[in-house]
């Protein structure tokens, strides 16, 4: 059976979008003849956690721990609440940061490149040089963020004669939309660039997670490209109860620039049209929430429809998913966010709901909910056609036919995208 390192930074007990794409990875691999080895931090400083997760966790996996100096702690000595913030990613708008959110914004933009990881990155590639050797291990993934864990891949290629490296972004690098909120100084974007452009042209292989992210690396290298999305899993698709009230779910982080006010808008005026619409509606979030999101919510007169849940464990998120009546995927409207895919987008292929989605023109989920029959999809001017879709599916809901009948999601499914990915390694 061939083996492959697998380097990653978030693992259970973390929670989030952040843990799943590798921990289900991990738990197909064997199948199609690949043993998984997981090398992550001994001490890592997770904002978000699921000890649920940890069930998934093979006894049989081999998994390395190497200790990490995590620049957040020390941060939390200073501002513990900022810390837990930032690192959960939620980001406030800048006229809203108090002083020290701006200096520590600062310093983890300028001095620790490309993230607050980067003081693993020796350590490691000294201690896993050896561990490659000994036990004969010639392939190695990273994945990324924190895109530091990249700079390990590209150091053990470096030392290691055929290591073959496949490098995973989970997100863009240069071009990820909170750059621009980590106060940036011209030689820190440099930085940047030219880390960004060494792991793209070092790596054997190429995985990212959208279409568009593959088209812009294809700009910046020749080396092979593959697009392999997030996913569901099908031991997870549970047999669970419709709510009774027009529920619209939002599972995930909003943060403050993932704020649709055209459809806060379009629903109060509905609820000024439709009296009725007052008995059964609910907005119902589970996972964090900005207070910028709030307070817009609260603008339109739609506080006392508000169901705040937090971070749920993931079995119980994908209830909620299952139960909603309209299931919200929302972006920022920012061009740069046209090629990030939720990973929630597939769990919501697997709970067969119909979807809303609101985010930038050209959005790549655009492409995925027209191929998957799964929902509508919206930009953040659509505000007609939009008011038009939430009546269409009220009535619906009042006559017990809000449903969906979604096509091709199996290409979706976590052990179809393992099996693409073992033809890779």
């Amino acid at each position: 059976m061939k083996k492959v390192l697998i380097i990653t930074y978030y693992w259970p007990p973390a929670g989030g979008p952040g843990v799943q794409r590798w921990l289900k990875f991990v738990k197909y691999l064997p199948q199609f003849g690949i043993e998984p080895i997981v090398f992550i931090p001994k001490n890592p400083n997770y904002p978000i956690q699921d000890e649920s997760l940890n069930r998934e966790v093979s006894n049989q996996l081999t998994i390395i721990k190497r200790p990490i100096l995590e620049p957040y702690k020390v941060s939390k000595l200073f501002s513990k609440s900022d810390t837990k913030t930032m690192s959960s990613g939620i980001i406030e708008d800048v006229e809203k940061q108090k002083s020290m959110q701006k200096l520590m914004l600062y310093v983890r933009g300028n001095y620790f490149i490309p993230d607050a990881r980067i003081l693993w990155v020796n350590p490691s590639i000294k201690f896993l040089q050896t561990y490659l050797q000994k036990h004969n291990i010639q392939n190695v993934i990273t994945t990324g963020p924190p895109h530091s864990l990249h700079l390990i891949g590209k150091g053990l290629k470096e030392k290691i004669k055929n290591l073959k490296w496949i490098a995973d972004f989970r997100d863009p690098w240069v071009n990820i939309d909170y750059h621009s909120q980590l106060k940036l100084n011209d030689n820190a974007k440099q930085k940047h660039k030219e880390l960004e452009d060494s792991v793209l042209n070092e790596a054997d292989q190429i995985i990212v997670t959208s279409f568009k992210t593959a088209e812009e690396f294809r700009q910046k290298t020749n080396q092979p490209i593959e697009v392999i999305t997030n996913g569901y899993d099908e031991t997870e698709n549970l047999d669970i109860d419709l709510s009774e009230a027009f529920s619209l779910v939002h599972v995930g982080s909003l943060l403050s620039q993932r704020n649709p006010e055209n459809l806060w808008k379009v629903l109060q005026e509905f609820l000024e049209e439709n009296k009725h619409l007052r008995q059964f509606l609910e907005l119902h979030f589970v996972g964090k929430v900005s207070q910028t999101v709030l307070n817009s919510i609260e603008a339109y007169g739609l506080k006392d429809y508000v169901y705040l849940d937090g971070y749920l464990p993931h079995l119980d998120a994908i209830k909620a998913q299952k139960s909603a009546q309209l299931l919200l995927l929302i972006e920022a409207n920012n061009p740069v966010k046209s090629g990030i895919i939720p990973g929630k987008l597939f769990e919501y292929l697997m709970a067969k709901r119909p979807i809303l989605a609101v985010g930038p023109t050209a959005w790549d989920v655009q492409k995925i909910i027209e191929e998957t029959q799964s929902g509508t999809t919206f930009n953040y001017q659509d505000k007609k056609s939009l008011k038009q879709e939430l009546q269409k599916a009220f009535q619906e809901f009042l006559q017990g036919k809000l449903c969906i009948s979604s096509k091709h999601i199996e290409a979706y499914s976590r052990k179809s995208l393992t099996h693409k990915l073992s033809k890779l390694i």
